[in-house]
């Protein structure tokens, strides 16, 4: 659902504003995106959190899962006038999802597992938050992988019969050795031979907050600092870390908060 922004909007100052030239457009709905642009030199905080603003003005903004149906956008112009935007964002229904079969010990793990997933979620959290000041790309996605969409973003996960997170990505189920691509131009932030849910792991820089996640590969292709295009072959499809089968799971995160990658692509090849 691709929509200009709804703002209401409130000034909040007592010196005369400017004019504001702030302009969203994207998917304004839970998981969604939408790119902008403001006036060079204008903070931004959704939420409450600092949004990353480039140089030159550009920006964007992410809705989680769970987001409510209003967000305010704060918006503190170069000359200190602060304008409340109140965002609509779109709710959504999402399914429940039922995986058997799975190694019990990739549901229940033991201590010594425990550690090791803790200290894993640190390194990708620490990879996704090395950001560039700038868009390293457009606004045009491609999907990384060709295949049977075999999870959704959203869903509610029920491993083995126990109710774990929620699915905050796409998985694509092909042949193990299929390619996977670049969703979009960027820098290779971090790779990893076999973490224990993820097994061989991608993560991709786009700027501003944006980075994409490929995880359960067979083949790593690029390395950490690397520059790739969209569309480049960066790994291959696998069956590594928590699977049934072999899959790319393909995840998109901005400034912290996991979006849904089908929201950002047109129609799947």
């Amino acid at each position: 659902m691709i929509r200009k922004a709804l703002f209401c909007s409130i000034v909040m100052s007592l010196a005369v504003p400017s004019a504001t030239a702030l302009d969203v457009s994207g998917s304004f709905i839970q998981g969604g995106l939408a790119m902008g642009r403001t006036t060079p030199g204008t903070r931004l905080f959704l939420g409450g959190r600092a949004v990353p603003v480039s140089p030159g003005g550009d920006f964007m903004l992410g809705f989680g899962r769970d987001v409510p149906p209003e967000v305010v956008l704060q918006e503190i112009s170069p000359d200190g006038v602060m304008t409340v935007h109140r965002l609509t964002v779109g709710q959504r229904i999402y399914q429940i999802q039922r995986i058997e079969g799975l190694p019990q010990r990739k549901v229940m793990p033991d201590p010594d597992d425990l550690a090791r997933i803790r200290t894993e979620r640190r390194l990708v959290t620490a990879a996704q938050r090395k950001t560039a000041a700038n868009l390293l790309s457009g606004s045009d996605f491609a999907w990384p992988a060709k295949g049977r969409i075999s999870g959704v973003y959203g869903s509610q996960r029920v491993l083995n019969g126990k109710t774990r997170r929620p699915h905050l990505g796409v998985d694509v189920a092909a042949p193990v050795g299929s390619p996977v691509s670049a969703m979009a131009d960027g820098r290779v932030m971090f790779t990893h031979p076999g973490m224990f849910f993820n097994g061989q792991t991608i993560i991709l820089d786009h700027g501003l907050g944006l980075s994409s996640i490929y995880i359960h590969l067979s083949e790593v292709a690029v390395e950490q600092g690397e520059k790739v295009s969209k569309g480049q072959l960066i790994g291959k499809i696998g069956s590594t870390g928590r699977v049934t089968g072999p899959h790319l799971h393909w995840g998109v995160r901005w400034n912290g908060v996991d979006l849904d990658p089908a929201l950002l692509v047109s129609q799947r090849p």
